[in-house]
């Protein structure tokens, strides 16, 4: 009368893993009142849910992973590590060009202005937030065009916007 265990393969739970933090981070970003706890895990929970990307994903995976950090960093204010990995997602956009769509190349430039102005770099930030909203305008589908474009809207900019 015992249960069945389901079992899964190690890139299963790469895979599986890679959602659920994913999605644990988006929980905590949207959340206005984190405690210091909840920020500690959000910084934690998106570098794990990066990981296990690299695990079993695309590079497009990748940079999206790479792209949330970013955006993690920055939404705690801390612009020199926001920028690290802004950077970073921007290389991996290059790179990779042939695997991104056109609101993953909007959404890059899109977090290197966001980590620009978090770091105090205007001059930069708004380069990038220009370039962002060129990129944002040309992406062809009309709902990531909007999801896109409330995204730049929204946020603490740091006087940059």
């Amino acid at each position: 009368m015992g249960q069945e265990k389901e079992t899964y393969t190690e890139q299963e739970a790469h895979r599986h893993f890679a959602v659920q933090l994913n999605g644990e981070v988006w929980g905590l970003l949207e959340r206005a009142d984190r405690s210091e706890a909840e920020e500690g895990r959000m910084v934690h929970a998106a570098h794990a849910s990066c990981y296990h990307w690299l695990q079993v994903g695309t590079p497009l995976h990748h940079q999206r992973g790479v792209w949330l950090i970013a955006r993690v960093y920055a939404v705690l204010g801390r612009g020199e590590a926001a920028v690290r990995y802004a950077e970073q997602c921007q290389a991996l956009t290059e790179a990779h060009a042939d695997l991104m769509k056109d609101f993953d190349r909007a959404f890059a430039l899109e977090g290197l202005a966001r980590a620009y102005a978090v770091a105090g770099k205007k001059k930069e930030a708004l380069e990038y937030l220009k370039l962002a909203q060129e990129a944002g305008e040309a992406i062809a589908d009309e709902e990531d065009r909007g999801i896109f474009q409330a995204d730049l809207d929204g946020g603490d900019w740091h006087g940059v916007k």
